[in-house]
């Protein structure tokens, strides 16, 4: 992998210190690049969004680190603990790559909010079932993961190719314009 890439850390309405160790984690192996944006979403006190150079496969788990990235989520919780239950916080992960992986976290609850953070490198295993070419819609560029409280897992939500979207429904891709 290569090394000191750059990154984006988007963000509104979260305090210096919990982004200095945010910051931190990222510095190890990225160019951090900061950006306080003014906030944008009425339900959400906090917002973070990560800009993630890389693919989401194993082998970004490998170079970050697998004990740095639980440090990272560890801070998402955190971060969601001292701002306490409803919409407090939405945090968004895009990882690069064709196609490129996001990531939504939004709960209003905390254990289901620290559940999706906790399970988000479990859709590792699940990707290629996702990615399957049969499967998949062609010429895709953006997969979105939504967390389903009900089957406690990541399940694939939208994606979208140059000129059109899809939702994931009943196990397939439904075009929706």
């Amino acid at each position: 992998m290569p090394e000191k890439l750059k990154t984006t850390l988007r963000y509104y309405g979260i305090s210096p210190w919990e982004i200095q160790v945010l910051y931190e984690f990222l510095n190890s192996h990225f160019i951090v690049i900061q950006d306080e944006i003014e906030p944008n979403d009425e339900d959400f006190v906090s917002f973070i969004e990560m800009e993630i150079p890389l693919p989401f496969n194993e082998a970004f788990f490998q170079w970050f680190d697998f004990k740095r990235w639980e440090k990272v989520k560890a801070i998402f919780k955190e971060i969601k603990r001292r701002r306490g239950g409803r919409n407090a916080l939405k945090i968004k992960i895009n990882f690069s790559g064709n196609p490129r992986i996001v990531f939504t976290v939004d709960s209003e609850d905390r254990h289901w909010f620290n559940t999706a953070v906790d399970k988000i490198d479990f859709v590792l295993e699940l990707l290629p079932y996702h990615l399957d070419p049969e499967k998949l819609p062609s010429g895709i560029s953006e997969i979105r993961y939504k967390f389903d409280p009900e089957s406690a897992r990541w399940r694939p939500n939208a994606t979208s190719s140059e000129n059109k979207k899809y939702t994931f429904i009943e196990n397939s891709w439904k075009k929706i314009n």
